[in-house]
């Protein structure tokens, strides 16, 4: 498997919030290993992979379709949302997984798409994750939490307002942890609010990856590099992301 697929899938099921949270030899599929026997071809061409939904599935962080075409039935994997059996949809192109088992569901997949999302739509993965929610992450309120100390600390709202000025620059950020999906590409996912931002803007929860694994629902202050506009390939990137913190409860 190359390192583009890796990296791509990783990606996507990072979108994906999956109730299992595995550590998956650098590839994450349904909260799955990667087993013998399948394997991964380079993307499909540029054309979206449209068709009549004749099927779906829904598991915690994405969604399974079934399309048919003139005959032809194609399953395709999506960060989760909602999709009605019998309605044309087209789906952005992506890679083809031969013979993908999903422990969850119990079932092996002859072929399959990992897709980005509906054809037309900006769909970014782990950034796409902290709007939607989803089962198992934990219920928080949007409680105050007070700012991390010293000059370096800054508020959730503080980093996405002050983004162009502390890119690639040391920060630190207090707030409660929210969600955690960990051994995505080698390390953890954490998202934190503070009870500051505007969740219609986005501005009310910042993502911070990690080797360390704190716990949903503490309130813990992070320290790490700020990034604005991190392009993790692939159409996904975020605008705002501190990468490579240590947390401290």
């Amino acid at each position: 498997m190359t390192k583009l697929t890796v990296f791509f899938l990783s990606l996507l099921m990072t979108v994906a919030v999956v109730s299992a949270r595995d550590t998956v030899n650098g590839a994450v599929k349904d909260g799955e290993v990667m087993q013998k026997g399948e394997e991964a071809k380079a993307p499909l061409g540029q054309a979206p992979l449209s068709g009549k939904v004749t099927e779906t599935i829904n598991v915690a962080g994405y969604t399974y379709v079934q399309i048919e075409n003139s005959g032809k039935r194609t399953w395709i994997a999506v960060p989760q949302r909602a999709v009605t059996v019998g309605e044309e949809m087209s789906f952005q192109p992506g890679f083809v997984m031969k013979n993908f088992t999903s422990k969850t569901l119990n079932r092996t997949f002859d072929e399959i798409v990992f897709s980005g999302g509906v054809a037309g739509q900006a769909e970014d993965a782990p950034a796409k994750s902290q709007e939607a929610g989803a089962a198992g992450a934990a219920a928080v309120s949007p409680e105050k939490v007070d700012r991390a100390a010293g000059p370096g600390g800054y508020t959730v709202a503080e980093l996405h307002e002050k983004s162009a000025d502390l890119d690639k620059k040391n920060v630190s950020v207090r707030g409660r942890v929210t969600k955690v999906l960990s051994g995505i590409m080698e390390r953890n996912w954490v998202h934190i609010e503070d009870g500051s931002g505007d969740p219609s803007r986005g501005t009310n929860a910042i993502v911070i990856t990690s080797g360390d694994l704190p716990v949903e629902g503490d309130v813990v202050t992070a320290q790490g590099t700020l990034y604005k506009d991190k392009d993790f390939g692939s159409g996904y990137k975020y605008s705002v992301i501190v990468e490579d913190a240590s947390f401290v409860k």
